[in-house]
């Protein structure tokens, strides 16, 4: 897994921002599947809207918070959890059997649910942005790649350490916006890993923006890393101008 129940997102370089609420929600997606998910407002909206896709673990606090984090910066957020078809109950805690979980999602699935929280944001309750993004990490990083192919009119999609990157080449041909890597270069999966299937994303018309912070592990993003605070903040900029490129005036 990603992150611990320590583990908290690191601050956005706003200031003076703040998020005007949060709520629990349990959303149903196109198949009939409730699942759990969590919104947050901005206070002051740039007109950015924003999916989490969370790690193997399902809608943790972390996530959570990083939904609250993006509303902060003026960004209408929601994250959401995969596990609403398999899982009993909603502990999503270290001692959850993600593995058990992971195993029996399926890309059609996560698509569903995203098209929920897109949907979601597009209502008043979700802020109506003009311009919806997917973040994910590892488990979600490539699952938030893979939303640009599934129709549901991103502007872009984000991806933090998103294993397996490859898993996305098949969907290039149905692929509409832009893509954003964050590579973690002591990652498990190597830096040119990633930087292959940039190129081959590129050479099929998709625009992919990719940085990579050498020193950096698996799940560099986190704030109780005080040693990897530069790359969080610089990945924090990079996110902010990357939807603020891509969201019209």
């Amino acid at each position: 897994m990603c992150y611990t129940d320590d583990a908290r997102p690191p601050l956005p370089p706003v200031v003076g921002g703040a998020a005007s609420d949060q709520v629990d929600l349990r959303l149903t997606a196109a198949d009939g599947n409730r699942f759990l998910a969590h919104a947050a407002r901005a206070e002051s909206p740039t007109g950015s809207g924003m999916v989490i896709l969370p790690d193997v673990r399902g809608l943790h606090p972390f996530y959570k918070e990083l939904a609250v984090r993006f509303a902060e910066a003026g960004v209408e957020a929601i994250a959401l959890d995969y596990f609403g078809r398999t899982a009993e109950d909603d502990n999503r805690g270290e001692s959850f059997d993600w593995k058990t979980h992971r195993e029996q999602t399926t890309p059609e699935g996560i698509a569903a649910d995203t098209r929920a929280c897109v949907e979601y944001l597009a209502s008043a309750d979700g802020g109506r942005p003009r311009a919806v993004f997917t973040v994910g990490f590892c488990f979600g990083g490539g699952n938030s790649w893979s939303q640009l192919a599934r129709g549901h009119g991103l502007a872009g999609a984000i991806g933090f350490y998103g294993g397996r990157p490859e898993q996305i080449l098949p969907l290039l041909p149905e692929m509409k916006g832009e893509l954003l890597m964050f590579i973690a270069g002591a990652d498990f999966t190597p830096p040119e890993q990633f930087e292959k299937v940039a190129a081959e994303a590129r050479a099929g018309g998709i625009p992919v923006e990719t940085h990579t912070y050498p020193d950096a592990p698996h799940s560099f993003f986190d704030r109780t890393y005080a040693e990897h605070k530069d790359a969080c903040d610089d990945a924090w900029r990079r996110m902010l101008a990357f939807m603020k490129r891509l969201t019209p005036a």
